[in-house]
């Protein structure tokens, strides 16, 4: 599957997914501006796309302003002139539980995620229209943003908003031939190491040793490389008809996730008092509830 001529921005590409995304995208044939806030490591990930005869070139910035956004897609423009293709991926945790989070650790975390996809898509969107030719948005959401997980009210917030995008941008764009996607990751990064439980797994990954079976396939989550492939796919000719969806990958795991919808439904004529909504729901409406947080986490 190739993706020759195409031009793509993928932020916080010097390390782990964001990485595995721009060099599988070079690989494919795309030039790409790699971000990151690490100049030396932005420019490692050059340097290796280069050396296997791909085009890259490097952006340093902190995403969320619309300052750096409007940077990246000018560099883009100055280094291969013309952009066809914007991965959001940047991101950072700050995990706490709600009543020890402060304000500085919630806002640091909207800051890069939600905001950073926001400014980066619509820096991205404005290009598109001005070329006419169409165009990818790919944007990053999470399990976590749509099951919610313990002690990630920032993250699973921002991931929940990002996927949220995704639908609402598809919408919007699809006058100009632009489709908007949201991958869902899942992949063992230094990153995650910060989540309970998640440390060992990422110990293992770093030593090289193979995952099971377990892991790759019930909890589908593999190495940062095994969720490259579905961001070419999203990028290529033949994604052109797929916009607005949540897509699910990570080690042997294909998945595509459900938008939230009704599930249960009552009427009562005249309308509902408290005590009526207590008389029906355990027979109705809440017979059977939602599960929520990520099963593999046993939460």
């Amino acid at each position: 599957m190739r993706l020759d001529g195409k031009v793509a921005v993928v932020t916080g590409s010097g390390r782990g997914i964001g990485r595995a995304y721009a060099r599988a995208l070079a690989e494919a044939g795309c030039a790409v501006v790699v971000n990151d806030i690490d100049a030396d490591v932005a420019q490692q990930t050059v340097d290796d796309i280069g050396a296997a005869g791909g085009r890259a070139a490097a952006e340093v910035c902190a995403v969320g302003s619309t300052e750096a956004a409007d940077s990246l897609v000018a560099r883009a423009v100055e280094a291969f002139g013309r952009l066809d293709i914007m991965c959001p991926n940047a991101g950072i945790l700050r995990d706490r539980v709600l009543w020890n989070m402060s304000d500085e650790e919630f806002d640091a975390v909207i800051e890069t995620h939600l905001r950073g996809t926001f400014t980066c898509a619509r820096a991205a969107v404005r290009r598109l229209r001005e070329q006419d030719e169409g165009g990818r948005i790919v944007v990053v959401s999470s399990i976590a943003g749509q099951r919610g997980n313990f002690g990630q009210t920032n993250y699973s917030a921002a991931k929940a908003g990002i996927a949220s995008f995704a639908r609402t941008w598809a919408m919007e764009c699809a006058k100009n031939r632009i489709t908007v996607n949201a991958i869902v990751p899942n992949a063992i990064t230094r990153m995650i190491s910060t989540i309970p439980g998640m440390a060992p797994l990422v110990e293992a990954a770093e030593r090289g040793e193979p995952l099971p079976d377990m892991v790759r396939k019930q909890m589908g989550m593999g190495t940062a490389e095994d969720v490259a492939p579905l961001l070419v796919f999203l990028c290529s000719d033949a994604a052109a008809e797929i916009t607005g969806q949540c897509i699910g990958l990570g080690g042997d795991k294909l998945s595509l996730w459900a938008h939230p919808k009704e599930v249960a439904v009552a009427f009562r004529d005249g309308g509902w008092t408290p005590d009526a909504i207590a008389e029906v729901w355990s027979a109705s409406v809440g017979a059977q509830p939602e599960t929520y947080g990520i099963p593999f986490l046993g939460r």
